[in-house]
């Protein structure tokens, strides 16, 4: 069985993490989620995958290169021309990339599995076409419940007594939703299906395809599929997968580095006092990674690679990206910092150059300029004469 995966689009609801880096690449612990995917597609057996790219395609193709190392063969449809400003990303929608690839070489010549770039999943495979060849139909989606009051996120269907679809809902309103199964983004799809997709447009799955079908009364089924899927198509999302893996309530999921003391895990070369640093469990640290005495991290959280925690720095439930500096005065509760940006669990973001704190967060390979000294001192002064009137006022 061969195998697609779709990579193509902005990421726009996990903006500005996105900015930098597609969707796919975003990482869980530091592995791209992507990867996850590959490995589970390669452990069912499937070798051949094309991946259409397009927001940031360089990333992607040059992490994962022609996918040797994974032990798959990839391949990569890009979407977009050059310019002489460098690549114009130009997606040409799920279906549509999917049609694009056929259509240069037919590459899918017998039953073919699509899967969504942005989600860890550990779906029997194997399963799922056994059952998508027993029905018969020339498109099969694996389907979940979720609770009622999020089917507004997803593709949501109405299956008949042979499961198969009847309705398919892109994003409804709650109470307008025909049932709480949504589309996992997991497709299995039969040669025949490119009848149903125009050549040359940009042309969606969910929003074209998939009516398309249900109206052509196609054989077209739905499967109910218990597995675990850990969506990331949202900084919330983003917030919640990676506080799950910590936390071991992604199982199977394999945690990074060494466990040095009870749920907490590390790469190698890091430099912790710790003697003098207090953590609270679970918390990942990134390999060559300083953590200074004096500095307080309380879990769920995850420190990257390359980062300088400074004495007196306190860090509460947060993820930290590589080559980041936290100052010594800086507190931070709940937030995700990425870059150059110190983003909320909601997705609120500020922005640290144009606050100018960088003397509280910053890229740990920046020099402080005279100015950020400056305002450093300065705080520090004011913290300190603070300090020193509040047990007065206290008391009084």
């Amino acid at each position: 069985m061969k195998a697609m995966i779709l990579a193509a689009g902005k990421g726009t609801r996990v903006r500005p993490i996105t900015n930098e880096m597609p969707k796919p690449m975003i990482p869980i612990l530091r592995k791209p989620v992507m990867e996850s995917i590959v490995e589970l597609l390669r452990t069912h057996g499937v070798e051949d995958i094309v991946v259409n790219t397009s927001h940031l395609a360089p990333v992607i193709e040059n992490y994962f290169r022609d996918g040797h190392q994974l032990g798959v063969h990839l391949a990569y449809s890009y979407e977009g021309y050059m310019t002489e400003e460098g690549l114009e990303g130009k997606a040409l929608g799920s279906a549509g990339g999917m049609k694009r690839i056929q259509a240069f070489s037919g590459f899918f010549d017998e039953t073919f599995i699509v899967l969504c770039g942005d989600a860890w999943i550990d779906l029997d495979l194997s399963e799922a076409l056994r059952q998508h060849r027993e029905m018969g139909g020339v498109a099969t989606i694996i389907l979940q419940e979720v609770p009622h009051a999020e089917v507004h996120k997803y593709g949501v269907v109405k299956l008949d007594d042979r499961q198969r679809i009847v309705q398919f809902q892109e994003k409804p309103k709650p109470e307008e939703a025909v049932s709480n199964l949504i589309n996992t983004g997991i497709y299995l799809f039969e040669p025949e299906i490119f009848d149903y997709i125009p050549a040359g447009v940009e042309y969606d799955i969910g929003s074209q395809l998939f009516p398309a079908l249900v109206a052509a009364g196609e054989e077209f089924f739905g499967i109910k599929m218990d597995f675990q899927w850990v969506d990331i198509g949202s900084v919330p999302d983003v917030w919640a997968a990676t506080r799950k893996a910590l936390q071991g309530g992604i199982h199977g999921f394999p945690m990074p580095g060494k466990e040095v003391r009870p749920g907490v895990w590390t790469g190698i070369n890091v430099s912790v006092n710790w003697e003098r640093v207090k953590i609270a469990p679970p918390v990942y640290i990134g390999s060559s990674t300083r953590i200074e005495a004096g500095s307080k991290i309380t879990g769920p959280c995850m420190i990257g690679a390359n980062c300088l925690i400074e004495s007196g720095a306190e860090i509460r439930e947060c993820l930290i990206s590589d080559y980041t500096r936290i100052g010594g005065m800086a507190t931070l509760d709940h937030k995700l910092i990425f870059g150059g940006d110190c983003i909320s669990p909601d997705g609120d973001v500020l922005n640290v150059s144009d606050t100018q704190i960088r003397w509280l967060v910053d890229d740990r390979r920046r020099l402080l300029n005279p100015r950020d000294i400056h305002d450093m001192m300065l705080f520090s002064n004011m913290h300190s004469f603070y300090s020193e009137l509040l047990p007065e006022t206290e008391t009084a």
